[in-house]
């Protein structure tokens, strides 16, 4: 390494020292393999801190006659460095394109790769297929928010506090309160409270479904989630009976499981009506389906009965058409309401409910 410069005799010491350094410099910039270990040998004797640059800023130290003489070969040594630089990076930077060039060649005749696509969730499908088929039949769509108030979600369908069919709904009730401090929140357990909403708004006739996620505080198995999806429906008019709800969901699930319009009246499309209770609807009923593995005959999906459960319905409630200032005298309706990944299971022939919020990417990608 070149030292500093301090008297005459170390001048002419590093003038010899010059032919060495050109040597090394020459040698180490001819072997160097890439741009990157050329940069680095430009650094070890120009760069900031290099040989011939610590030199060069030391001449300050010498009277003018010593500092002119070195200073002149110095710089001619600068330059000559610089110029072996500049050819060396000319040369590495043609083959570093080239190279680049071949690496990146491609042959445009070749096919291309199909990109593998995202795709909607099957119980996406189901909503917006019995949405479409419902929007067919003049039903709108209409949503309401997930997190409600106890009026809403029981009192206005005709359960009020301490009745005992709120024990039919696991309640996951929230602790922050409403504006109201009488109607605590809660997650709705279904979707009703949405038909409570639209009819405070909307004057009748009014034909909607209200498809949602709804919560329930239950142990998860094959057929039970502490969250899943609804879709319910609410119908009101001048004298709208039982007859009209039947031809209503029959048609459904004729479109919505593709079965063919002769079997309307068939199995497959067959639908029955069994009484049971709901505390918004009067009469209410249990509506089964004829048996989609057997057609109606018998096997060990509908444990030999030839029926499957499918939802929960009836007449709408005098008292939740008085709770939203309807006169009972004037309008009736129907109400429907049935679980989206019971459809999605029955479609799909899905056993497991679970199997919809596991995020197996094998599952999924079935659909």
């Amino acid at each position: 390494m070149l030292s500093s410069v301090g008297s005459l005799e170390n001048i002419n010491n590093l003038q010899k020292d010059f032919g060495e350094l050109k040597n090394r410099a020459d040698n180490e910039i001819e072997a160097s393999a890439n741009l990157q270990e050329l940069d680095a040998i430009f650094r070890k004797y120009l760069g900031k801190s290099g040989e011939l640059t610590h030199f060069l800023r030391s001449l300050k130290d010498l009277p003018d006659f010593e500092r002119r003489e070195a200073g002149l070969k110095a710089n001619a040594l600068k330059n000559e460095l610089l110029a072996a630089f500049a050819q060396k990076k000319s040369g590495l930077s043609e083959k570093s394109g080239q190279e680049m060039e071949n690496s990146e060649w491609f042959d445009i005749t070749v096919p291309g790769q199909k990109r593998e696509a995202g795709h909607l969730h099957p119980l996406t499908l189901v909503r917006r297929q019995a949405s479409e088929i419902f929007q067919q039949m003049g039903f709108s769509i209409a949503l309401g928010p997930e997190i409600e108030n106890e009026w809403y979600n029981f009192d206005a369908l005709n359960i009020p506090k301490d009745h005992p069919a709120r024990d039919i709904w696991d309640t996951l009730w929230l602790k922050a309160q409403s504006e109201n401090k009488n109607k605590k929140l809660l997650l709705r357990t279904h979707t009703s409270p949405v038909q409570i909403r639209h009819m405070e708004k909307e004057n009748p006739p009014l034909r909607i479904i209200a498809p949602g996620r709804v919560f329930r505080h239950e142990a998860t198995d094959a057929s039970h989630e502490v969250n899943f999806y609804q879709i319910e429906g609410l119908m009101v008019d001048k004298d709208i009976s039982v007859a009209n709800f039947k031809a209503i969901i029959q048609e459904f699930f004729r479109r919505f499981f593709a079965f063919p319009p002769k079997s309307i009246v068939g199995a497959g499309a067959e639908i029955r009506l069994r009484p049971s209770y709901f505390p918004f609807v009067e009469p209410g009923f249990e509506v089964d389906i004829a048996c989609l593995s057997c057609g109606g005959k018998g096997c060990s999906a509908c444990s030999q009965s030839g029926w499957l459960e499918i939802m929960g319905a009836g007449m709408v409630h005098p008292r939740v058409l008085e709770a939203v200032k309807l006169n009972p005298k004037d309008w009736t309706g129907f109400a429907f309401g049935m679980g989206l990944d019971r459809l999605a299971m029955m479609k799909y022939k899905i056993n497991d409910i679970r199997l919809f919020y596991g995020g197996d990417l094998r599952f999924l990608k079935q659909f």
